[in-house]
């Protein structure tokens, strides 16, 4: 008895898979957003118990401004990942993905999003490290970066240039594919 998997299998699964991961990521990116104005215009005390158990009181009480630099990163991460699976899911749902005709402009569109939407968060992510270590290193006690959700800058921006490859063959592919039907 043999068990064949197809695409269409596959592609549901990953729809489903990517709704979950898209609804995590909206509710990170608003935790990090409510506790950020909870913290500056309700309670400074928020920052000790900030979202997912990050403690960035001795940030506020270092400097206001960078605990809003620092938070505004955060933020705009997760911000940013949120909306990559947003891509994900609506191409997934929209059925965009035609298989006869792989370069098309959809997917030309679509590649090219997430993968500069993928090297910004590598931009921002390396830029909220960078901070985090200054911070350290000027004696505020600051969990690490990972915790904060500005971890794996080297792999978004790896992942962000590889994708930008795959959409200039996307691009490439389409214009043949055009020119190919303009000929026929």
């Amino acid at each position: 008895m043999e068990i064949k998997i197809t695409t269409s299998q596959i592609l549901k699964v990953l729809y489903v898979l990517s709704w979950i991961i898209f609804i995590g990521l909206c509710i990170e990116a608003g935790g990090i957003l409510f506790n950020f104005f909870y913290t500056l215009l309700v309670n400074p005390m928020g920052s000790q118990m900030f979202w997912k158990d990050v403690n960035l009181l001795s940030l506020y009480e270092y400097d206001k401004g960078y605990f809003i630099t620092e938070t505004l990163l955060m933020s705009i991460v997760a911000i940013m990942q949120a909306i990559l699976f947003y891509l994900i899911v609506k191409i997934l749902h929209n059925k965009k993905l035609n298989f006869t005709q792989p370069f098309n402009f959809e997917m030309k569109r679509f590649v090219s999003n997430v993968s500069n939407l993928a090297i910004g968060i590598g931009i921002f992510s390396h830029w909220g490290a960078e901070n985090t270590k200054r911070m350290v290193a000027k004696g505020v006690i600051m969990q690490d970066v990972d915790t904060l959700g500005l971890g794996g800058a080297d792999v978004w921006l790896f992942m962000g240039i590889t994708l930008f490859v795959i959409a200039q063959i996307f691009k490439r592919g389409v214009e043949i594919q055009t020119e190919n039907d303009l000929t026929i």
